[in-house]
């Protein structure tokens, strides 16, 4: 069934999935918030409800079981197109709704209040809304009070999102503070190892220049060296000498 979308509704998803508030486990100051909608409303019903793409999902809800319903018959779907509390007197008598199955069907709606739940950058994510089984409407005092209570449900959600955000950048920083720590490892190894020439065996100082080993050692330490020969040395340089003679 088609329903209505905002003209910001590619921006508006993109704002509600970056809250990463769906499918999140109750909240008790989201749960508190929506009973005393109910409370104050005087209603049966009352949802935090998050209009995703297909789907307004009930982040807290009073009165009813069902943890979401299809977007396309949801009445928030409505509701997040105003600009004020969007209100549903009878839904009976409302042609947008009177043959919708949560009209007709539990949990038989007959009054819908819904304050939009807008972010500081002007997306609407959903609702704070109270419903009735009966046609009615609210009093000044509680269309107040609900507005008032939806901006306490975004406000909750900001702070959220903001602590959200704090703890991934904290994560990123220890990623990257791993990753540095592992990368001064390795060139600690690297500096461990000695470039040494295969065929004349001289070290390469780091500064361009080729010394023999005697030269480099005692440049980084204390060895004082003394000359002899090995025997294998000793049998290739002096061969005459080295052969056993025979009797």
């Amino acid at each position: 069934m088609p329903y209505p979308r905002p003209k910001n509704e590619v921006e508006r998803l993109q704002a509600l999935k970056n809250y990463a508030v769906l499918d999140t486990p109750p909240e008790q100051e989201l749960d508190d918030l929506t009973q005393l909608a109910s409370y104050i409303c005087d209603a049966p019903i009352a949802l935090i409800s998050l209009v995703d793409e297909t789907r307004q999902w009930f982040k807290a809800k009073v009165g009813i079981e069902a943890p979401e319903t299809p977007r396309d018959i949801a009445f928030c779907t409505h509701a997040i197109l105003q600009s004020e509390l969007f209100v549903v007197p009878d839904a009976l008598d409302d042609d947008r709704f009177i043959h919708n199955p949560l009209v007709t069907t539990d949990p038989k709606i007959r009054f819908y209040a819904g304050a939009q739940l807008v972010t500081p950058a002007g997306h609407s994510l959903g609702t704070l809304c109270v419903i009735d089984r009966k046609p009615r409407e609210l009093s000044r005092s509680q269309v107040d009070a609900l507005k008032t209570l939806a901006n306490q449900v975004i406000a909750h959600l900001e702070l959220r999102h903001l602590t959200y955000r704090l703890e991934r950048t904290n994560q990123e920083q220890a990623n990257l503070i791993t990753k540095l720590q592992q990368a001064a490892r390795h060139i600690n190894m690297l500096e461990d190892i000695i470039p040494i020439c295969s065929s004349c065996k001289k070290i390469h100082n780091g500064k361009g220049d080729w010394q023999p080993m005697e030269d480099y050692i005692s440049a980084h330490s204390d060895t004082r060296f003394s000359h002899g020969i090995c025997p294998e040395c000793a049998k290739k340089i002096y061969p005459d000498y080295c052969e056993p003679k025979a009797p």
